[in-house]
């Protein structure tokens, strides 16, 4: 993730290669070092510095991580025959380059030629099993082409052999929620929280898809995974303390004329009730009134 610092270093040294002052190769290793996307600027800089024979030679070693990085920009740009020049390039360097290899698999996706593309990742993948790269962009390759399931099937390979990558669980989290699988998103939530267990957003996501599921367990536990976002993030997650309140008013509609044991104190959702106020206040006075509607509608 880009640190605000990161990000302003970034804006300012794009801010001056645009004016002209200079410093196209430093921005575009600032881009690769943090892994943003800048597709138009990589192209139009990186093609400055490859077209130039002066600039292209002074890189030394290098010359081939630009030639890369552009190929992969001129693909996001829809730019096909460059990406299909800077991957020749690379090929006739590195003839025998699995790394290459991924590249002429991301060209024949971008052309649209899908079995072309699985045959070639799937020829990487019988060399090496384990690369992440190639399972994921078999992934990315299904659900271009609105295949959801053959997705799903993709990253629940993937995560049996890459049981700790957590922007494969959320990603998996969210398809399953996009086809209102709740449960399978559930399970996945529950796996991101044991692995970041103080990562506020697992436990606000696994609290809203809990309350969706209802129930009077699920109910339960999903204000208690809304307290602990509240309390992960110091009080501040407005969607959470909203999540409090709801919760409470469907348990209270749940275990109507059941034991006192179902029944829940006031005094947390009385807090949430409270904090949203002053939220509301300080930041939305115009929709007050609205949120204190909302409110004394859950009889809170």
């Amino acid at each position: 993730m880009v640190s605000k610092t990161e990000e302003t270093q970034l804006n300012r040294l794009e801010n001056q290669v645009d004016n002209g002052g200079g410093g196209a190769w430093e921005y575009l290793c600032l881009v690769r070092k943090l892994k943003v996307r800048r597709s138009e600027k990589v192209l139009k800089y990186g093609l400055s510095i490859l077209n130039d024979p002066k600039k292209r030679s002074a890189l030394g070693p290098e010359e081939w991580t630009l030639y890369e990085q552009v190929a992969i920009a001129a693909m996001d740009c829809q730019c096909l025959n460059v990406a299909k020049d800077c991957i020749k390039a690379l090929l006739k360097k590195f003839p025998e380059s699995k790394r290459v290899g991924k590249l002429e698999g991301m060209l024949l996706e971008a052309k649209g030629s899908w079995a072309e593309a699985e045959k070639a990742y799937s020829s990487l993948l019988e060399d090496n099993p384990l690369d992440q790269v190639i399972h994921k962009r078999k992934v990315a390759m299904a659900k271009a082409q609105g295949n959801i399931s053959g997705a799903i099937e993709s990253l629940n390979k993937y995560l049996e052999i890459f049981m700790a990558d957590h922007d494969a669980w959320r990603e998996l989290a969210e398809i399953y929620v996009s086809l209102q699988m709740y449960k399978q998103a559930a399970f996945c939530y529950e796996e991101l929280i044991l692995s970041q267990p103080t990562a506020p957003l697992y436990h606000l996501a696994y609290a809203d898809v809990l309350y969706t599921l209802g129930g009077l367990e699920n109910l339960q536990t999903s204000k208690k995974y809304y307290a602990s976002t509240i309390d992960l993030t110091g009080g501040k997650n407005t969607r959470a303390l909203l999540g409090v309140c709801l919760c409470t008013s469907a348990i209270g509609q749940v275990s109507k004329g059941k034991n006192k044991e179902d029944k829940e104190s006031p005094e947390l959702q009385s807090l949430a009730a409270k904090a949203l106020e002053k939220e509301y206040r300080q930041k939305a006075d115009d929709k007050l009134g609205l949120l204190t509607s909302a409110l004394r509608s859950l009889k809170i």
